[in-house]
């Protein structure tokens, strides 16, 4: 009776003891779970952080002057994105509108249609409608010459976006090695070929560099999407202005 009541005993207190071992354990776990998650924020906000810190580092010199190429390429982007958005219109529609106004109600009520439409094609169709008692050939060369005209207004600034993809780089290029001439400076001052003295001014240069070309990569997206657009848009002026013609030579016969 005495052995089962000790090995009773002896059961209880190792139980106990794995219960307290473990208590720690788990308040271990769950302590270091809250301080993930606190730490979780923190890691997400700390690439905005990194990336304000690493401009600062750079200087204020060449990073405020990489700073506005990226401001004026990005207004005059999204200035000519909307203005190409804008400009697209359904050359298909307008012409078979064109088509039924000429038949039904003239020249005049072709012109009419096209002065309602907006976009450089109703543009060209006006120009082109407008000249047509001249003769065909008079209207054709007034649609090849106000589709120069439109082709221009579609490129107009898009030559300075182009600037500051070629500038951003360049001006990173200038800084990273005006900061190794600074480092090797503080090297000859010295008189000592020492890490710390131009580990910062060999930082500071690669950092220019580093977002000269990020400027550059962002503006080279926009700048190829709205060389796209405009080759599509002039394009469909081309193929417009054509079925325009032979409209104009099957009315007048």
């Amino acid at each position: 009776m005495r052995k089962l009541f000790f090995a009773l005993t002896l059961l209880g207190f190792m139980t106990s003891a794995k219960a307290t071992i473990a208590t720690p354990n788990t308040a271990t776990t769950v302590a270091s779970s809250i301080t993930q998650d606190e730490e979780a924020p923190e890691q997400s906000a700390s690439f905005t952080q990194e990336l304000k810190s690493r401009f600062i580092e750079g200087g204020p010199g060449f990073m405020g002057i990489v700073l506005i190429c990226l401001i004026l390429g990005l207004a005059i982007s999204i200035e000519r994105i909307i203005f190409l958005n804008l400009a697209t219109t359904n050359s298909k529609k307008l012409t078979e509108g064109v088509e039924e106004a000429l038949s039904s109600g003239g020249v005049d009520a072709a012109k009419e249609f096209c002065r309602n439409t907006k976009g450089p094609v109703a543009s060209i169709f006006y120009q082109g409608l407008d000249r047509v008692n001249e003769g065909v050939e008079s209207a054709e060369k007034a649609v090849v010459a106000y589709g120069g005209v439109q082709m221009g207004q579609l490129e107009k600034n898009v030559s300075w976006i182009s600037l500051f993809i070629a500038l951003a780089p360049m001006l990173g290029f200038m800084g990273t090695v005006i900061g190794m001439i600074q480092a090797f400076d503080k090297i000859e001052a010295a008189g000592d070929m020492q890490p710390s003295l131009v580990a910062g001014g060999i930082k500071v240069a690669l950092l220019t560099t580093v977002f000269g070309l990020i400027v550059a990569i962002i503006l080279q997206v926009f700048y190829n999407y709205i060389v796209a657009k405009i080759d599509s848009i002039v394009n469909d002026m081309e193929d417009a202005s054509i079925s325009l013609i032979d409209i104009l030579v099957a009315h007048k016969k």
